[in-house]
């Protein structure tokens, strides 16, 4: 079918996130093109939910192009990987310079750095968009973290930012703004992910605590989750929680969270976070300790046979009921800071790694709304970076080493109670020795140094003197008796 060049964007991949962002943008007054490689699905579409005016489906991708107007913006919904190396090259020779290609899966940053330099080489311009929200955040308005092409971003960001989440006193703050070059969008978005994951594991952390630890029933979990979310663990995971264990299985009338097999999937941005992190050399503990719970999780079948036959405490707080769930409030809140500390300790080393003007101030008012970590308490930290751009950790801003001083006791009171009566909170324990180790000015990595020089000569530096030393340490050693 021959189209006219009426459209404003066009999109590749109806899945439900493609689908989504589609009526998103139609409902914002853009017109948009639309196609899909099964060309049955494009005209359900078109004849179905997007049945309108705005909205031209086509059936190959030459004609998708031909319906947009210059300078053309393609945007490709489809699975990260191969299939986007693919559709790129498909793309590039129908498209002209200036034109723009987008992509808005959850992609490697490394993959987006290559594309963004292959797609200019061909005089194209390139986007790299993490896009959250889930298909609600897809229709009614999403985080996007776009990056890549500089001067892609005056092309898409009146679209972008009218299809955003919006936030602020006014509702008018779009959750969307230039993040940086090259990977920079996508990258944004695996950290976000990342500290999806460890906020996840934290809240089923506490869930697993106030069950096993204080006797809890859904209903009052219920309970205890509205109240949480009505102070400073006010999110969309807490609210998402609270409704969780009010929800019964219409089959056979029982609590439905009771029901569900306890085997974890992931879908991978977790464990790039995680091991990226383990390239800079900086401690994400966070996200691995909940990509390993994950994993854990995983191994039902080993872990039913292992309960047959490995010891442990009967799992019994008796302590009051009432105090140990604001302990676990307490100790969620702290837990919760020094993730996030992590996530934006970790973006800023890969900044300087890679040469990105990232505005975190910005980056948390993108995950304000929209996206599945969107929490009140982002504002505090959008405050923090405002007031301190090249604040180290955010630990050091004031008002986070006040909550964490505050929380100190409760925190530590709920990990040494979870070793006690056996209840596995992994995320709980990492995020406080991420603070111990962090707020101590030695540690025991004097004695690691020494190991290493004793057993494979790798130099140590000391103390009272600069410069790097090596030791005999067969020569030094005395006697022990």
């Amino acid at each position: 079918m021959t189209q006219q060049a009426t459209c404003d964007i066009g999109l590749i991949g109806l899945a439900v996130m493609g689908e989504n962002l589609a009526l998103n943008i139609a409902s914002r007054g853009y017109s948009i093109a639309v196609y899909n490689r099964t060309t049955s699905v494009t005209d359900a579409f078109t004849s179905g939910r997007g049945k309108q005016p705005t909205v031209v489906g086509c059936h190959t991708l030459a004609d998708l192009v031909a319906a947009l107007k210059p300078p053309r913006k393609v945007m490709m919904m489809v699975k990260a990987g191969p299939a986007v190396d693919d559709l790129i090259k498909t793309l590039t020779p129908l498209l002209t310079k200036g034109d723009v290609l987008i992509d808005g899966g959850n992609t490697l940053p490394s993959d987006t750095d290559r594309r963004t330099r292959e797609v200019e080489a061909a005089g194209l311009l390139y986007i790299g968009t993490g896009v959250s929200g889930g298909e609600e955040g897809a229709l009614k308005g999403p985080s996007l973290m776009p990056g890549g092409s500089p001067a892609a971003w005056p092309l898409v960001k009146p679209i972008f930012q009218a299809i955003a989440a919006k936030v602020g006193p006014q509702g008018d703050i779009p959750c969307c703004d230039w993040v940086g070059p090259r990977g920079a969008g996508n990258y944004v978005k695996m950290v976000h992910n990342g500290i999806e994951y460890g906020d996840m594991q934290l809240i089923c952390e506490a869930y697993w605590l106030l069950k096993h630890g204080a006797g809890l029933t859904n209903p009052e979990l219920a309970q205890v989750f509205a109240a949480w979310n009505r102070g400073d663990l006010d999110s969309y995971l807490i609210e998402i929680t609270r409704d969780i264990f009010t929800a019964k299985d219409p089959d056979t009338g029982a609590f439905l969270v009771d029901l569900i097999l306890d085997k974890a999937g992931a879908k991978g941005t977790g464990k790039w976070m995680s091991q990226l992190a383990l390239d800079l050399g900086v401690p994400s503990t966070l996200v691995t300790e909940a990509v390993y719970a994950r994993c854990l999780s995983a191994l039902k079948d080993a872990r039913v046979r292992a309960s047959q036959v490995l010891q442990g405490p009967d799992m019994a707080n008796r302590g009051d009921k009432a105090e140990f769930v604001e302990q676990v409030r307490q100790a969620l809140y702290a837990s919760k800071i020094a993730s996030y500390a992590q996530g934006f300790v970790q973006l800023a080393a890969a900044a300087k790694e890679q040469d990105w003007p990232l505005d975190y101030a910005s980056i948390a008012m993108m995950w304000r709304g929209g996206c599945i970590i969107r929490a009140r308490f982002l504002d505090r930290i959008a405050a923090a970076y405002r007031a301190k751009p090249d604040l180290e950790n955010l630990m050091l801003a004031p008002y986070f080493t006040d909550a964490l001083a505050k929380a100190q006791q409760a925190w530590r009171h709920v990990v040494a109670t979870a070793a006690t009566i056996g209840v596995p909170v992994p995320a709980f324990m990492s995020a406080l020795a991420y603070y111990d180790g962090y707020r101590h000015a030695n540690l025991p990595a004097n004695l690691l140094q020494a190991q290493r020089d004793y057993f494979g000569a790798h130099t140590y530096e000391r103390t009272d003197k600069p410069g790097t030393f090596h030791s005999e340490w067969l020569d030094l050693r005395k006697p022990v008796t």
